[in-house]
């Protein structure tokens, strides 16, 4: 077999700059979906036909489908490599937004294959980090274009609506094409075909490199730090989700009008999305990861407790305080996912788990906090116990970044990546 080219210093760059092009477009199109939904929630009984009483399960459908579709991306991966399942899995998710909003009945399931398709990208992103060697900054890129696409999601679906004469269904289903636009462009810039197998010898030194610290050859369910790294993840999501739904119920219990709590919904998600920039480039320095990670465990349970004590007047700050570091934990937790893993293929099977048991986790965070507002009449028993989940959350990070590397068994060869990305 004759060599391959190797690309030139301008192709190798403009190959760098492709790749990170296509994560952002990916990560933007992973929240639309279901924040344009939030969005519109209201108005699904004329429009769709929903009954009222099923709305609850609409909203919890989404992270169900996360929780259960995790496995599907490594799967995919395996056998279409990296950038074309990501492809596939974008393909899926316009049609479930096409089919949700315009074929009769095909809310609910159309909102669960949307969900699943999500989730089978998601957990591949840091898989495609690591393939490419991405510094933080590739992972932060992700995650501030997770909150990017949730903000517009949520902010252009009425103004679509307007502009397309009326139609919610047409408001809801054009949100395909960028889904589309993003799978063209992972597609073709992530080349990288599925990982192969090598000798024994070549795996020995590919691990080595890859894994230094010895790390353990178990399946990723007897690797503590594979359990902390997932416990992370989700209990910082079950943090999120609680949150998201009923800060604005919480803010009118306060005094707070309607609109102006739906505002300060809004700043709380606007404020986070530096966090989601930031935080994993300062991650990557070692010094500063041992004392973020058990720390925003800390910071979440405080700032929690002064939301709830504090007076309607001092709500935009403190909320603001509390979006920035309730979304640096997201960040974090797909950073760690990069870092403590050996390679690309445990990376992957890494993300699988930890967003796979962390959406399944999180899926309980908004039913709990409103069953405990419901059994006491007031909004102090949900938030101490979303702040003793912060402190859980402090444990794991403490865990997650003092175990050692996660590693799955990675004996496989990867194709050199373009010498333009750093380390």
């Amino acid at each position: 077999m004759s060599a391959r080219r190797r690309p030139s210093g301008a192709a190798a760059a403009w190959s760098v700059v492709a790749v990170m092009a296509a994560l952002l477009m990916v990560s933007v199109n992973l929240r639309p979906a279901i924040t344009t939904m939030a969005g519109v929630m209201g108005k699904l009984d004329n429009g769709f036909g929903v009954d009222g009483h099923l709305l609850p399960a609409l909203g919890a459908l989404p992270v169900l489908a996360f929780g259960i579709s995790a496995p599907l991306g490594p799967w995919l991966a395996r056998r279409l490599g990296t950038g074309w399942a990501v492809a596939a899995a974008l393909l899926v998710l316009a049609a479930a937004l096409v089919a949700r909003a315009l074929v009769p009945g095909f809310v609910f399931p159309g909102t669960f294959l949307a969900g699943s398709a999500i989730m089978a990208a998601s957990v591949l992103l840091p898989q495609i980090v690591k393939e490419y060697h991405g510094t933080g900054w590739w992972t932060g890129l992700c995650t501030m274009g997770f909150g990017l696409g949730a903000a517009l999601g949520a902010g252009l679906v009425q103004p679509l609506q307007a502009v397309l004469g009326g139609s919610l269904s047409g408001a809801l289903a054009v949100w395909a094409v960028p889904a589309v636009i993003g799978a063209l462009m992972v597609g073709s810039a992530v080349r990288q075909g599925p990982v192969r197998p090598v000798s024994a010898a070549a795996a020995g030194s590919t691990a080595a490199a890859d894994a230094p610290g010895e790390p353990a050859r178990r399946p990723l369910r007897r690797q503590r730090t594979a359990w902390a790294v997932a416990a992370f993840f989700g209990l910082q999501a079950l943090l999120y989700f609680a949150v998201t739904s009923w800060l604005a119920v919480f803010l009118e219990s306060k005094g707070i009008a309607p609109a102006d709590a739906a505002a300060l919904l809004a700043w709380f998600s606007f404020a986070g999305l530096p966090a989601g920039l930031l935080v994993p480039v300062l991650a990557g320095k070692r010094a500063v990861l041992r004392i973020m990670a058990p720390g925003l465990g800390f910071l979440i349970a405080a700032a929690l407790l002064a939301v709830l004590v504090a007076p309607a007047d001092m709500q935009f700050p403190l909320i603001g305080i509390l979006g920035f570091v309730q979304s640096a934990p997201f960040g974090l937790g797909m950073a760690l996912i990069v870092i403590r893993s050996s390679g690309p293929r445990t990376a992957g099977r890494l993300s699988a788990m930890s967003q796979g048991l962390g959406f399944a986790v999180a899926s309980l965070g908004p039913l709990a906090a409103g069953l405990l507002h419901e059994w006491s009449g007031a909004w102090a028993p949900s938030f101490v116990m979303l702040a003793a989940v912060a402190l859980l959350v402090a444990v794991a990070g403490f865990l997650a970044v003092n175990g050692p590397v996660v590693d799955a068994g990675e004996t496989v060869a990867r194709e050199k990546v373009p010498a333009a990305v750093g380390r």
